[in-house]
Formats: C-alpha cells, structure tokens, sequence
C-alpha cells in the first residue's frame, strides 16, 4: 500500500467516525435537518476506505506478494470489522437520537 492510500484511509476513516459524533452534538439544534447527509457522507466514506482495502489487497495479489498478503490478512480482515462496527454503530446511534426527538 502506497503513502497516498494509507493517508486516504485515515482520512476517510476520520470522516466517517467524526461526522456521526458532529451529528449527536447537533442534536439540540432545532434546526438541524442534514443530519441524513451526515450518515451518509459517513457511511460512503466507510465504504470508500473498505474498497481501497480491497484494491490494496487485489494489488498484492496482481504482484503475487504472496508472504504480504498472509502477513497482513488477519489484521486487515479485524481493523476492517471493527473499522465498520463503529461506523454503523455511530450512524445508528444518531438514527435513533433523530428518531426520538423526532417524535418529540
């Protein structure tokens, strides 16, 4: 994985776990109605950063990097796992938080 990937999954990462806790610390705004947005800029950059895992790791299978991709497939298959539990957890937080102040 080249500097460029591993700074857009960081950055990607980032935004996909700051925008759901930017969305909960909105809550109290009346006026708040892109809180949808926010998920799914959320959601989208979870997605991008799983998909630059997945090009990563179709990189080192094209280049036949064999000792690689048994070195780093086990940590790339938990980070990701848990990269994506706490993005939908945040995001579903806030579903919910939206959801009840809606019905308020």
């Amino acid at each position: 994985m080249d500097v460029l990937s591993g700074l857009g999954i960081i950055l990607l990462g980032l935004i996909a776990w700051i925008f759901p806790i930017v969305n909960l610390a909105r809550r109290k705004k009346s006026e708040n109605k892109s809180w949808v947005a926010f998920s799914l800029t959320s959601v989208s950059a979870c997605a991008i950063t799983l998909f630059i895992q997945i090009v990563s790791l179709n990189h080192l299978v094209d280049i036949e990097d064999w000792s690689a991709i048994m070195d780093t497939t086990n940590a790339l298959v938990l980070v990701s796992s848990v990269y994506l539990f706490i993005t939908l957890a945040l995001n579903l937080i806030a579903f919910l938080v939206y959801s009840i102040i809606q019905k308020k």
